[in-house]
């Protein structure tokens, strides 16, 4: 009896073991199946990070052009405003001038340019006379 017993402990041992052995096998092949989609799950994060970067390098790129852009018209603009500036300080100059002469004070002194200008000019009779004799 003592040897049905062992018999008996000795075949459940070796299918305790066959069965061990199985599962190796099997978490063996879970094991491998784990790695390779690790592997795989790497190579689409490599090229997912190498995706963002271009990306990055782009919208880099065109954001630079965009800022050399604005920068371009910013300084047309400004020049422009120059243009219009000088030529506003010019109307103004101009305008205020005109005022000035068309006002009362500025007909007295128009005036009197132009009559002691006239009278620069003319000579008088008796230094003609003077020359001519």
């Amino acid at each position: 009896m003592e040897n049905e017993v062992n018999t008996a402990i000795i075949e459940r041992l070796e299918k305790i073991v066959i069965s061990l052995q199985d599962n190796s096998v099997k978490m063996g092949q879970l094991l491998a199946v784990h790695d390779e989609k690790l592997n795989k799950q790497d190579r689409i994060d490599a090229v997912l990070f190498e995706k963002i970067e271009s990306l990055h390098r782009e919208v880099t790129r065109e954001a630079n052009a965009i800022k050399a852009g604005c920068e371009r018209d910013i300084r047309k603009v400004d020049e422009r405003l120059r243009q219009i500036e000088k030529k506003m300080w010019s109307i103004f100059g101009a305008l205020t001038i005109i005022s000035f002469i068309v006002s009362v004070p500025g007909q007295g002194l128009m005036r009197t340019l132009f009559q002691s200008s006239q009278s620069s000019l003319t000579v008088p009779a008796e230094r003609t006379m003077m020359y001519t004799s």
